[in-house]
């Protein structure tokens, strides 16, 4: 016993002699650095130049050999005097002074590797986290800053350090905690001199607490922000990492402290406004809808091809924007909505809605593809969702015309029938874009809420197999196109398929309906009108073969929705008011019965669109749609009702056109590049019959890919 004694005895003395000898150097190595200010005298050296970087070296060896000597979560004299005598508030404030030249990079290093390298808990220190807030008020304000690595450097350490105890973020937000619903200015000293720990706060920045405003101090979030600015590529990288894991943490605490203790969430979308701003107004739309989808880790690389005006801009902003994205992607969900709604707010509402509203034609069609782009960018559902109903509201009970309860929705719909053609262009591309977001509102609210009672179907005999001869439109002065020989010209009688419904009350035929239905389609253009099959690769298989894709993709997003596989029996189907088609089909239909008319783009658009919306599984668009057999209700019309007028308004007009059919071929040939371009008469003509005859095709395709509906029950 006597020897175990004595060598514990022993042990002891050893381990407390080079504890005097540690303090002692530390305290040296400190006195070091202060005696230099003493002794100076040229204020131009820089900090490098002398030994100051050498000095904080050696403390913090000394600070980490110190650490491994003692047990674990056990202070020793070193770090205690490193506490007790604040030096680290001192060397706070000789990096503000930067003095010497260079001082502050010196001191965000020493901060930086004291914090990653010792184990010991030292942020809930007050004289550790307040000389660190003292420290992010000097970073990440001043974008071109020569200490921007450090700055990143530290802000990366207390990053990781809140990702292991989410407690510090409310130490290093702001010195303070949310505690039974108030705020605290100062969190308590402690009874050693400022110096001791503070206990773990387990019910920091708690969600219950109430909402004060968040203060505009420069704090953590804001200097990851800034840093997040930088024109230094790596810079701005690892600060959007560093500001990430934050908004993800898991806690709901952190989220609400966040939420309410900081400006995040109106400095990332003041950054977004501001870069939006930035794109100059003669930027051309066309090079905006060219760009490809933007990548926030590919800041300061432009996007697409070619080089244009403000094209580094648009790449800045979408790059914002899709940083945004992730952002909201990882965020908790009070995080995220609290995103999102500023930035419906500020940048939707407060930048896009003025924008789109105004009369200006170049600044409608500016705003229109920057929005265009923007509903493109966005895919995050909480972002997206804020979006949609931003555009078209949040009505789902069947329109009626006139309705207006949402200015901005009937404005963008309306300038789809716009008298300039760029405008009705640009609107489409926006509606198409809008139709690929994996939304159930945008179908339902476009179209679908308007077919829920199936009000298009003739209700009288006639019902019980729900098909008839397509109605002839009231406008057309009595003229039955099914008996006009320009309309039944080249169509053999078995192919067209009316003559031939099935019997009243019987079953769909399966495979012989999509037939019946596919060749209706591909015979509406009489042969005499045709000219793909005159064109090597105009056969009806690629078709098919788009349309696959296409159906395929639509049944995928559309999958989570709960679509009705059937209609909705008739029975129980009694609609309020007369048929209406709702705005956007009306429009749509417009269009489409002026396609003899138009530019060859917007006939392109328009019958992108109207092929999208047929692609969609729901049986009541694929009914009106596509089902040439429907036995419409009187004053309603169809798509294929539509098709059957244009027909036979072209093979009027094509009769009084001289050498029509070479014509035609000759502009079918310039369209695929095949011959050089030549103005002749009735060129626009000849390009609506090639739009109309492909879109036949498509929409034939588009049937035999989907098949027939089920019937009702």
């Amino acid at each position: 016993m006597l020897s175990r004694l004595g060598a514990l005895l022993q042990q002891a003395v050893e381990t407390r002699e080079p504890s005097l000898d540690l303090l002692e150097a530390f305290t040296d190595h400190w006195k070091g650095i202060t005696g230099y200010y003493l002794e100076a005298t040229d204020e131009s050296v820089s900090a490098r130049q002398t030994d100051i970087p050498w000095h904080l070296k050696q403390m913090l060896d000394i600070l980490v050999y110190e650490e491994k000597q003692h047990p674990a979560g056990e202070a020793g004299p070193c770090l205690e005097y490193l506490l007790q005598h604040k030096v680290l508030e001192t060397l706070s404030t000789l990096g503000k002074a930067e003095y010497p030249p260079g001082m502050r990079q010196q001191v965000l290093l020493f901060f930086s590797r004291m914090l990653g390298q010792m184990q010991h808990p030292l942020l809930h220190y007050l004289n550790v986290h307040r000389p660190v807030q003292k420290l992010l008020q000097l970073s990440g304000d001043r974008l071109g800053s020569g200490t921007e690595k450090e700055e990143v450097q530290f802000t990366a350490i207390l990053c990781t350090k809140i990702k292991q105890d989410p407690t510090l973020l409310a130490y290093i937000l702001e010195g303070k905690s949310i505690l039974n619903g108030r705020r605290t200015q100062e969190l308590p000293a402690s009874p050693v001199e400022e110096g001791a720990e503070h206990p773990p706060n387990t019910s920091a920045c708690s969600p219950c607490a109430e909402p004060s405003p968040p203060r505009r101090d420069i704090n953590l979030i804001t200097s990851l922000v800034g840093l997040c600015k930088s024109k230094k590529s790596r810079v701005a990288l690892k600060a959007r990492e560093n500001l990430l894991s934050i908004v993800g943490l898991a806690e709901e605490a952190a989220a609400a402290c966040l939420v309410h203790g900081s400006t995040l969430c109106q400095l990332l979308t003041e950054h977004l406004c501001d870069l939006y701003n930035t794109i100059p107004t003669s930027t051309d739309p066309t090079d905006v809808l060219a760009l490809e989808k933007a990548s926030w880790r590919l800041q300061g690389d432009a996007v697409g091809n070619g080089v244009f005006l403000g094209k580094e801009n648009l790449a800045a902003f979408f790059s914002w924007l899709d940083y945004l994205e992730e952002l909201v992607m990882g965020a908790q969900p009070v995080m995220a909505d609290a995103i999102t709604q500023t930035v419906e707010e500020k940048f939707f509402q407060g930048i896009l809605q003025p924008q789109l509203l105004q009369m200006s034609e170049l600044t409608v069609l500016s705003a229109t593809a920057m929005l265009t782009g923007t509903v493109r960018q966005i895919s995050a559902p909480p972002l997206l969702h804020r979006l949609v109903f931003f555009l078209l509201g949040p009505d789902r009970h069947p329109e009626t015309p006139g309705d207006a309860s949402h200015p901005l929705r009937t404005q963008l719909i309306n300038r789809c029938n716009h008298l300039s053609d760029e405008i009705s262009l640009a609107s489409l591309r926006l509606f198409e874009e809008l139709l690929q977001k994996p939304h159930e509102h945008v179908a339902h609210s476009l179209v679908l809420r308007n077919l829920e009672m199936r009000g298009y179907l003739q209700r009288g005999p006639l019902v019980h197999d729900e098909r008839g001869a397509p109605e002839t439109d009231p406008d057309e002065d009595g003229l039955d196109l099914e008996e006009d020989p320009y309309f039944t010209d080249g169509f053999p009688d078995a192919s067209f398929g009316m003559s031939q419904k099935p019997p009243v009350g019987s079953a769909p035929s399966g495979k012989g309906q999509v037939s019946e239905v596919v060749s209706s389609f591909l015979c509406l253009v009489p042969e005499e009108a045709k000219t793909s099959l005159c064109m090597e690769g105009g056969g009806y298989d690629t078709y098919v073969h788009d349309a696959l894709g296409m159906v395929q993709a639509c049944r995928a997003s559309t999958a989570p929705w709960g679509w009705p596989s059937a209609p909705q029996p008739l029975d129980i189907c009694h609609p309020e008011a007369a048929f209406y088609e709702g705005h956007f089909l009306k429009v749509l239909f417009d269009r489409m019965g002026r396609i003899l008319d138009q530019p060859y783009s917007l006939n392109l658009q328009v019958t992108s669109v109207l092929s999208r919306l047929a692609a969609f599984p729901h049986p009541h668009l694929h009914e009106y749609l596509l089902d040439p057999y429907l036995n419409l209700a009187p004053g309603c019309r169809s798509l294929f009702s539509i098709l059957v007028r244009v027909i036979g308004e072209l093979m009027q007009r094509l009769q009084r056109v001289p050498q029509f059919k070479a014509k035609l071929l000759l502009v079918r040939q310039q369209l695929m590049g095949l011959v050089p371009g030549e103005q002749m008469d009735h060129t626009m003509l000849f390009k609506g019959v090639v739009v109309l005859e492909e879109f036949c095709k498509e929409l034939a395709a588009i049937a035999l890919v989907k098949g027939p509906p089920e019937s009702p029950p």
